[in-house]
């Protein structure tokens, strides 16, 4: 089987489109990611492009309207959050099958406004008997059953959000691109306690691509700014006693995790950066756990020691997160995979975490109904 390379990666600046159709946001992100492989639509051989909210209207045929129509197959993925990182892996698979060459994969949302999240569908509704269906209420419990066993505090999950927009002041392409001090995020606005406003993912609309080739094409290529995918992951909820009506805001990402290490014949202490699924603050802490950074229950130390800062041991979320960049659904497993990239090539600029050779991106797509994790592996060729 073949090894797999990202020779392609890009994003437009996250925010609101309102005079733009989500095809078109896509249609962008992928020419973008095209010009930064040096390739055009003609070498393609598949497309995975990935939605939530606009998966029904055939996304990846849309975007090939904008871009150009070869008759390549083209699949198109929603898995919730993890719609982009999902159609990462299936593009993956394609590649390392040996089928194809070149793939694309791309992600673009234009999300509704308001509060995500929803009632349950089958079993008994947790909505007034276990707190709420929308997204921020779920990561919220979930944050208080950490803070209750562990004594994590309001201020150690708000720290979180203080990091990850300072970072956003070095973004471009971040919807939010200012300082947050700690006061501030403590006295914005209660959306689900512990979590403020600032605390929570900004909703936005956006879109990003990536160009995977296989190594023969990549060494036809030039392998002086290939990245090497070395582990994929995708993982669902693993049946647990509380399932059926209380989620597990963790088990899936740790049986994804563990998978995407074995592949990759590494640890947790051989990374050099992370960009985790930030959606609230306190889903970051969580991840720190989930992900092997430190033990259970030293999350909140950990973010205290400034480990996990840009100039830290284990850098998080340098491209300010969802907190500050913005979580555009079906796009953001694909932009956290394109932030690594960055890393590795060097090319991420004031935020450059130097010397980075091992990078894993991570999104966690949570519902009242399921869960579902995408873990990858990037390294430095």
């Amino acid at each position: 089987m073949s090894d797999v390379y990202v020779v392609g990666a890009d994003l437009i600046r996250f925010g609101r489109y309102p005079d733009r159709t989500p095809a078109q946001l896509g249609a962008e992100a992928a020419l973008l990611a095209l010009d930064d492989a040096g390739l055009t639509v003609r070498d393609l051989d598949i497309v995975y492009a990935s939605s939530t909210f606009n998966a029904a209207s055939m996304i990846g045929q849309q975007i090939l309207k904008q871009i150009g129509q070869t008759g390549i197959p083209c699949v198109n993925v929603s898995n919730a959050c993890a719609s982009g990182a999902t159609a990462f892996r299936e593009a993956f698979v394609a590649i390392k099958s040996g089928l194809y060459d070149v793939a694309l994969a791309v992600g673009a949302e234009k999300n509704p406004k308001g509060l995500l999240g929803g009632p349950i569908g089958d079993g008994p509704s947790p909505e007034g008997l276990f707190g709420s269906g929308t997204t921020p209420a779920m990561f919220a419990e979930a944050g208080m059953i950490h803070a209750g066993k562990y004594g994590t505090t309001m201020e150690q999950f708000a720290q979180v959000a203080v990091k990850n927009h300072h970072h956003s002041t070095m973004n471009p392409k971040a919807m939010y691109q200012r300082e947050t001090p700690l006061e501030e995020v403590l006295a914005s606005e209660m959306i689900a306690t512990p979590l403020t406003k600032l605390m929570c993912s900004a909703n936005v609309d956006g879109a990003a691509a990536a160009i995977l080739v296989s190594e023969k094409k990549a060494r036809e290529m030039g392998l002086s700014r290939a990245v090497k995918v070395r582990g994929s992951a995708l993982a669902s909820d693993p049946y647990e006693p509380r399932n059926p009506v209380l989620l597990d805001a963790d088990s899936v990402t740790r049986l994804a995790v563990s998978k995407a290490y074995e592949m990759a014949g590494i640890g947790p202490g051989d990374l050099d950066l992370i960009e985790l699924h930030d959606c609230f603050a306190t889903a970051e802490i969580l991840h720190y756990e989930n992900l092997g950074l430190c033990g259970d229950g030293e999350a909140g130390a950990l973010i205290d020691s400034g480990a996990t800062a840009l100039g830290g041991r284990i850098p998080v979320n340098v491209s300010g997160g969802l907190l500050s960049k913005g979580h555009p659904i079906g796009a953001t497993g694909i932009a956290n995979i394109v932030e690594i990239v960055m890393h590795l090539r060097g090319e991420a600029g004031a935020r450059q975490v130097q010397g980075a050779r091992l990078g894993l991106a991570h999104v966690l797509g949570f519902s009242s109904v399921a869960g579902v994790a995408g873990v990858h592996i990037l390294e430095k060729v």
